[in-house]
């Protein structure tokens, strides 16, 4: 259901990737409600029970309102239709709200009047309904994300699943690039051809009370790229090798090398998704001074090739869809 996919998303926004991985972020949070005319438990046309956390009589200020999809009966259009819901949309719009739509909630858009004489999108089989009922609407069915009007305060979608892109910008927009990235990724939106291994991410171990494998954790973390680097995490512990592979393998669950190979892909990963350097320089920087080694190794850990993962996740969020 749109609704509560994208309150579970909003909510995870700026907690979920630490919680999962253990890997620390700095981001903005979100706090999504759910508003209606009752708070009342209401029965969808699907047959699912959705209730509203809040009613429009409460005067919430809103940043972002999105306005989910409706089905309508054959006998029933959208004019004239949701005198209080577009009475509290406007009211939002004009107190500084972005309006968003998904699917056919964008009619309720156009009913009042915020679409006049700009561009939007919609469920493609309700293209002849639109063009119908609002011909002052630039309607662009082929499009599924279409942010418009002054500052881009208004973005309508396409089907029912494009929520999933609606949710990625609106991120993306308010917490950043790397955190929709991160969402993406929790979250498997995108292309899941090639399986959830180019989603998934290095679970860093906690650190526990073992002063010796924690220091070493400490020092490999700025220095993942020397070369040798088992050894020497081994001379920093103090250690043999022998001994210090075993304590580190029982303390982390990770054998060093393999802890050392998880840490220079995860900071190859990040090269590919934020920078133009191309993948021999990324290969040589995180300690691979063959390239072909690294992209072995990189296709190995995330099922992809690293082109392939910079294409996939350089970009989570583009409007020209």
């Amino acid at each position: 259901m749109v609704v509560y996919g994208l309150q579970e998303v909003f909510s995870c926004v700026g907690t979920i990737w630490e919680s999962l991985t253990g890997e620390k972020t700095t981001t903005r949070l979100m706090t999504p409600r759910i508003v209606g005319r009752t708070t009342e438990p209401m029965r969808t046309t699907f047959n699912a029970m959705l209730a509203a956390d809040h009613t429009f009589d409460e005067q919430h200020r809103s940043d972002v309102v999105v306005v989910g999809d409706m089905v309508f009966e054959e006998d029933g259009g959208p004019v004239g239709r949701w005198e209080e819901e577009i009475a509290w949309l406007r009211d939002q719009y004009d107190r500084g709200a972005i309006i968003c739509s998904v699917c056919t909630g964008s009619m309720m858009l156009a009913e009042a009047g915020l679409l006049d004489n700009h561009e939007a999108t919609t469920h493609w089989s309700a293209q002849g309904t639109f063009e119908e009922c609002y011909p002052r609407v630039l309607l662009r069915p082929e499009r599924v994300l279409v942010p418009t009007g002054l500052e881009h305060r208004i973005v309508t979608s396409g089907g029912a699943t494009s929520w999933t892109e609606l949710a990625l910008y609106l991120v993306a927009r308010f917490c950043g690039d790397a955190e929709a990235r991160r969402i993406a990724k929790v979250f498997l939106f995108g292309d899941r051809s090639d399986g959830q291994l180019p989603f998934a991410a290095m679970v860093r171990p906690k650190q526990y009370e073992d002063a010796v494998v924690a220091h070493c954790q400490t020092w490999i973390a700025d220095h993942y790229a020397v070369a040798n680097p088992v050894s020497r995490m081994a001379e920093h512990s103090g250690l043999s090798l022998r001994t210090f592979k075993r304590r580190f393998m029982k303390v982390t669950g990770y054998a060093p090398l393999g802890y050392v190979q998880s840490l220079r892909i995860e900071e190859a990963k990040h090269m590919l998704e934020t920078t133009d350097e191309t993948i021999d320089d990324i290969a040589a920087q995180v300690g691979y001074q063959e390239p072909n080694s690294f992209r072995r190794l990189f296709k190995k850990m995330t099922g992809i090739a690293p082109n392939q993962y910079r294409l996939r996740f350089k970009n989570v969020v583009s409007i020209e869809c």
